[in-house]
């Protein structure tokens, strides 16, 4: 009598630890959880079950998540149907969290796999393994939520208690023996920011000031304006530990006294459009000695104040010297004048007479420069246009613009190509620093 043939299942398994403790010694856990299963394997031989040689090991990973390297390889290889049979020490080792479960199972019957706990006997494509697979699994995730509860409820009793409880270590202070202490070169930064906001009351002007200062953070980054209003915000510096949004009196010595911090406070109550309008009038003007009228004349900046407004326009000099009928334009309005130019200014970067033109000017500078990274890195200025400060988008306009004609008709701009080619090697070398850092 022929015997029949045995059908092979190919067995995964799959093993995980929650922390990175323990990991470095010759048998850690992951190989303790890993030899139970390759014996339960062996103990199958029987039925047709064989070990795959690919290992799925995650060591220091939570079981909260699905983000886990050996376990998206795994589901990977179940897709591609290298898989049959799913084994693990326990079924908390493959997920934590009942709904992420339901979308393994999922997975695992879309593809006909089975999954097999060596210490919790059951077979999920029954009815009666699947009501034991939830029950367990509901109480492996109460198991985790209770331990969140717990970890919370003692970062919250020592942060009550002015206790440092780990994180970001902020500007102006070091960890010693579990505590903040003061680092005194970096707190005399820290000092000079707050200092120089209440004189400035801008953090936009200040951010600049600071960066043309080459004034860094602790990884060497330039400060920006989204840095300064953490700092500027941070209770930390007034010997405050915060949790959750409030705050109490910490372990630490403050950085700032209250009187500096309220008067700091004071101006960030301000609405930014009113701090913004202060400012406004010192930043320079973006066409300064570069607009002409349709009688050669030069146009000058200038503005005026209602109530709390501020206007600003290019006054011809031939009207100012000799009357308003001396040019058909006498003024025109600064912001819209400008938008004008800066959108065709956009448009003729990429116009390909242009690119090329550019491509040619500044091979020499840069040796084997590519007409595809000229195209590119003019391609970049306008996405971070916006982000540029008034006094640098000025400066890019007076290097790339030589002229800008105004006539009845409209406008019309006179590119500087060297400018351009200029503009081409600065990019670069920012790009540069930025993929260094």
């Amino acid at each position: 009598m022929t015997k029949p043939t045995i059908r092979k299942l190919r067995c995964a398994v799959y093993t995980r630890k929650s922390s990175e403790e323990g990991l470095e010694q010759e048998f850690n856990s992951l190989h303790a959880q890993r030899e139970a299963c390759e014996s339960y394997i062996a103990s199958q031989r029987a039925e047709g079950w064989v070990l795959v040689r690919d290992q799925y090991d995650d060591g220091g990973i939570s079981g909260g998540t699905l983000e886990r390297p050996a376990l998206k390889q795994l589901l990977a290889d179940i897709e591609d149907g290298l898989v049959d049979v799913v084994v693990v020490y326990k079924i908390d080792r493959l997920s934590r969290s009942l709904m992420d479960f339901s979308k393994l199972v999922e997975i695992f019957d879309r593809n006909g796999v089975t999954f097999v706990s060596v210490t919790q006997s059951f077979n999920t494509t029954t009815s009666m393994g699947r009501l034991t697979l939830n029950i367990l699994l509901s109480f492996a995730q109460f198991e985790r939520e209770v331990t969140a509860e717990r970890i919370r409820d003692k970062i919250r009793a020592s942060r009550q208690k002015g206790m440092w409880m780990g994180g970001i270590v902020p500007l102006g202070y070091r960890v010693d023996n579990r505590k903040l202490v003061i680092e005194e070169t970096e707190a005399a930064t820290v000092r000079m920011i707050f200092e120089r906001f209440v004189s400035i009351g801008s953090a936009t002007v200040l951010a600049k000031t600071l960066a043309a200062e080459n004034v860094r953070t602790r990884s060497g980054k330039l400060i920006d304006k989204g840095f300064l209003y953490k700092l500027l915000n941070n209770r930390i510096y007034i010997g405050e530990a915060v949790h959750k949004g409030e705050s109490y009196p910490g372990e630490h010595r403050p950085i700032i006294d209250h009187v500096l911090w309220d008067k700091v406070h004071a101006i960030l109550l301000e609405s930014p459009r009113k701090r913004a309008s202060n400012t406004r009038a010192q930043t320079p003007a973006l066409l300064k000695g570069l607009i002409f009228g349709p009688d050669g004349a030069a146009f000058s900046p200038t503005h005026t104040r209602k109530g709390t407004k501020l206007y600003r326009y290019y006054v011809s000099q031939s009207v100012l010297k000799r009357g308003a009928d001396a040019c058909p334009i006498a003024r025109v309005p600064a912001a819209e004048v400008e938008m004008a130019v800066l959108d065709q200014l956009r448009g003729l970067l990429r116009v390909p007479e242009i690119i090329i033109g550019t491509w040619r000017a500044a091979r020499p500078e840069i040796d084997g420069l590519p007409e595809a990274e000229v195209r590119e890195a003019l391609e970049r200025l306008d996405p971070i246009w916006n982000e540029l400060f008034p006094a640098e988008q000025a400066r890019i306009v007076q290097l790339l613009v030589e002229r800008v004609d105004l006539s009845t008709d409209g406008l019309a701009i006179r590119l500087r190509t060297q400018g351009l080619a200029s503009l081409v090697a600065e990019l670069q070398e920012r790009e540069r620093i930025r993929d260094a850092a």
